[in-house]
């Protein structure tokens, strides 16, 4: 036999899975627009004469679109997903793995509620959580400088988009700033109230990942933005502004006195750090702590220097059914957050804010994070490796956060289109999310004739081993069944642009 070059074990392998009695037949061009029609009928409130949409029980009430996650989870539901079905992979969830990780430090969660806990807690949060979250910053990023967060900077919320809602419910009328591709929910923030302009950012070289800094600087100043809001580490693409480059966004902030509101949610999920893990023979002690990262270490004054950050036990501390979060601000800020907080959503749960508190002990803090990277690191580099081996490439190999954010544009057509790759996947028991979930566009303000994300999709490697082995293995079972039956329809038609 010729040999080709190719090893027996995998021509073993591809043999199986080309022979696997479930292949599926590719759609047709006429399901492949459907794809686009299902995408445009939930999201922009299109319709055609072949595919009506119900109109509204309630027309006093407004459409609201789905963002990402819960796009993909619906359409996941069609088709009978279901969180404890061992065979559906959900890479898709913006959320941690919750359970017990090796090496972590043990989490007691038993509460004994007292009459006095029933109560509600103040608005800004309880005050011995505050002070244990003004601990953590200064002790992490601002010892030895003179300014100190203390409990008047710490606003706790319930949740991360309910820290963002009050944030944008205090703005003044201005321009807020915003990147794409960037988390999904911001499209639905920027547009809640009529006092914010979103802005878009965009970046000259689209080989960027992270805009530098005097790019930054020149459209922030020249555009006279009020506010800029984005994520940091970068949630879809894991990459991150940090050192010098993130010094110089506080300063630029500081000097154009534009409010950045920073989410910081994946600040401890950081892979390419120097310091030495214990488990390799780094000290375990308060003197060796992992790469983390946030802007609060280069502000010079707690209340004046116009930065939120906003963080909380969701991802960092894997609590996401907590909804403790909190935002790091000015005193002026955080006073103001709190006179929003009380029409708003009124506060965060007061028993669960007593619960957390062990939760922001130093050491547990430490111990915690790194055994969380330690876990998440052998997570993405496995789907790393495997998403190369189907031919899915991946441009910014990913330094934090739990995301992938994939390129589909060596797959088949129409596969390499992510609407239409999210269809099949939910055939195949995969949930994924499509990548024109993070162009962000809020209020429409950008005409698109097709978005620059049409063949990117985030994976999440937040969930168990167990949901990235099953995904891949269901995915390997679809491309190859495409490839098999390559198809190439006209699905560019601007009836069903983005």
């Amino acid at each position: 036999m010729e040999n080709d070059g190719v090893p027996a074990s995998k021509k073993r392998r591809n043999a199986d899975l080309d022979d696997e009695e479930d292949v599926v037949v590719p759609m047709s061009e006429k399901q492949v627009a459907e794809a686009h029609t299902m995408y445009l009928q939930y999201h922009r409130h299109q319709e055609s004469d072949e595919h009506k949409v119900e109109v509204p029980t309630f027309p006093m009430f407004h459409r609201v679109p789905k963002t990402g996650v819960i796009y993909a989870t619906s359409r996941a539901k069609m088709h009978g997903f279901d969180h404890e079905d061992p065979e559906w992979a959900n890479m898709g969830q913006g959320a941690p793995e919750t359970g017990p990780i090796e090496g972590a430090p043990e989490r007691k969660f038993s509460l004994n509620i007292p009459d006095s806990e029933l109560e509600y807690a103040p608005v800004t949060g309880l005050f011995e959580l505050r002070e244990k979250i003004s601990t953590y910053y200064n002790q992490l990023y601002r010892v030895g400088q003179a300014s100190q967060y203390t409990v008047d900077n710490i606003c706790i919320v319930p949740g991360g988009r309910a820290g963002i809602t009050r944030l944008m419910a205090i703005l003044g009328t201005c321009q807020v700033g915003y990147f794409s591709p960037d988390y999904t929910a911001y499209e639905q923030a920027l547009s809640l109230f009529v006092r914010v302009n979103p802005s878009p950012y965009f970046h000259r070289d689209v080989n960027e990942a992270l805009m530098p800094s005097d790019e930054f600087e020149f459209q922030t100043s020249g555009r006279g933005v009020g506010a800029v809001l984005l994520s940091n580490p970068a949630n879809p693409t894991g990459q991150s502004i940090e050192g010098d480059n993130l010094s110089e966004y506080v300063r630029i902030a500081r000097e154009n006195n534009t409010a950045i509101m920073m989410d910081e949610f994946y600040s401890h999920y950081y892979y390419d750090g120097d310091a030495v893990d214990p488990q390799d023979g780094g000290a375990d002690d308060d003197s060796n702590w992992p790469k983390t990262v946030s802007s609060a270490k280069y502000v010079q004054d707690v209340n004046v220097d116009p930065i939120c950050i906003i963080n909380g036990l969701t991802k960092n501390w894997r609590c996401p059914g907590f909804r403790i979060c909190w935002i790091v601000a000015p005193a002026a800020i955080v006073e103001m957050l709190g006179s929003a907080g009380s029409y708003l959503d009124g506060g965060a749960n007061a028993p669960l804010q007593r619960l957390a508190l062990p939760l922001m002990d130093m050491d547990f803090i430490r111990r915690d994070a790194w055994a969380l990277q330690r876990h998440f690191r052998k997570k993405r580099d496995y789907l790393l490796t495997e998403l190369a081996r189907l031919n899915i490439t991946v441009k910014w190999v990913p330094t934090a956060t739990f995301y992938i954010w994939a390129d589909l544009s060596n797959l088949p057509p129409p596969l390499n289109d992510c609407l239409v790759f999210l269809e099949e996947c939910v055939k195949h028991k995969i949930v994924c999310v499509p990548g024109v979930f993070f162009d962000v566009n809020p209020k429409g303000i950008r005409n698109v004739a097709m978005s620059k994300c049409i063949s990117n999709v985030r994976f999440s490697y937040g969930p168990p081993m167990r949901n990235l082995t099953k995904g891949i293995e269901n995915m390997e079972k679809m491309i190859r069944s495409w490839k098999k039956h390559p198809q190439r329809p006209s699905i560019y038609d601007k009836q069903h642009s983005l």
